[in-house]
């Protein structure tokens, strides 16, 4: 229920523990029976319970208690109806248990308690929901899929249902087995484009180490503003954290002062309109918003990205980035693969006003050598 999600490359989100207000005695809660020791008599209630929840952290417990799910025992209540059954407590004896809401009472030996653990939005989120998925290549080990803008790929606060995560425990019952279903890497929400998924423990095991030696090659088409001379190269050099000043956002930082990762994009230009760039991109590493926040430090923000300085774009309701090809070794049949996803229609729309028209199949393949 409290399980944490560790997200690959990217810092864990600040908050997985937040519970779901299931009212008193929900269909799905758990119940559960404390008797205070006489080791824990005169400990604050939230330490003691922490004794004896020990898989529960004091914040969560004190969240518990504000939310009247734990339940203090009458002295003076005796009998059958006094235990827990397979359901829960009797409605009518749990009306004669008061929720204990005070975090800093003092405990006292013999107390006994009923604890409501209510289902958290974390643990509904791994559920499956069917939904449209492109596939674009499928074997025994892995699938390949082309992503649309507007998805979450992973459960998080704030996205805990409608995610590509649970569009694909939907597709493929062994997905349950393999963490994350099989997830490897991700795009942002609002950027399209190709990801390579594990069907499998091993697969995945494998892809992650691809990933990490950077044998997986991920490259992405950018609109942004500016005027990037065509065939220009950079390498871009930054190391990426939580801006210091807005935690919803990333940003290039000092690592002598910030926490961060260091960084590694590679770019060249494409094509170039007035005001306008298709600019070619090249991840070496893959951290939180990468190429969004190095284009914008370098003084080129993508079209309709506002989160990072950029003006909005008409008819454009994301930022203008697209995963349009990815290429590795097969993770087990050692082949090389390589697939190139389709430009989309909004983004026809944007090259087309902004003077950029372009066939993503002309891209070369060596544009920026390994």
């Amino acid at each position: 229920m409290m399980d944490k999600i560790t997200q690959l490359n990217e810092p864990a989100a600040e908050d997985f523990s937040d519970p779901t207000a299931s009212g008193p005695k929900g269909e799905d809660s758990e119940w559960r029976e404390v008797v205070v020791s006489e080791e824990l008599h005169g400990k604050r209630l939230d330490v003691a319970l922490g004794e004896l929840l020990p898989e529960f952290s004091r914040s969560y417990l004190q969240t518990m208690l504000a939310d009247g799910q734990i339940h203090q025992l009458p002295m003076g209540l005796s009998g059958a109806a006094l235990s827990l059954g397979e359901h829960g407590p009797d409605e009518a004896v749990l009306a004669q248990c008061p929720a204990v809401g005070k975090a800093s009472a003092k405990a006292r030996a013999g107390t006994r308690f009923w604890v409501e653990l209510r289902p958290t939005e974390q643990s509904l989120a791994f559920i499956p929901e069917p939904m449209d998925i492109e596939v674009v290549y499928e074997d025994a080990h892995l699938r390949v899929i082309h992503k649309p803008a507007g998805l979450v790929v992973h459960p998080a606060p704030g996205h805990w249902r409608g995610t590509l995560l649970n569009g694909l425990l939907a597709l493929d019952e062994a997905a349950r087995f393999v963490p994350r279903a099989g997830i490897v890497h991700r795009l942002d929400k609002d950027t399209s484009g190709l990801m390579v998924v594990a069907r499998s423990r091993e697969c995945m095991d494998r892809l992650v180490a691809m990933i990490a030696d950077r044998s997986v090659k991920r490259e992405y088409m950018a609109v942004v503003q500016g005027v990037w001379s065509e065939g220009a190269r950079r390498e871009i050099h930054n190391s990426i954290g939580r801006d210091p000043k807005s935690r919803t956002k990333m940003s290039v930082v000092d690592l002598s002062k910030d926490a961060g990762k260091w960084a590694h994009t590679s770019c060249v230009g494409v094509l170039s309109a007035q005001d306008a760039s298709l600019i070619y991109c090249q991840l070496h590493t893959g951290r939180t918003h990468q190429i969004r926040v190095h284009l914008a430090h370098e003084g080129y923000p993508i079209w309709a990205d506002t989160l990072y300085g950029a003006r909005s774009q008409s008819g454009l309701s994301r930022q203008a980035l697209h995963a349009f090809r990815l290429s590795f070794e097969h993770p087990f049949g050692g082949q090389q693969l390589s697939w190139t996803a389709t430009w989309p229609e909004d983004l026809i729309g944007c090259t087309d006003r902004l003077g950029l028209s372009y066939n993503l199949n002309e891209t070369p393949k060596d544009l920026i050598p390994v």
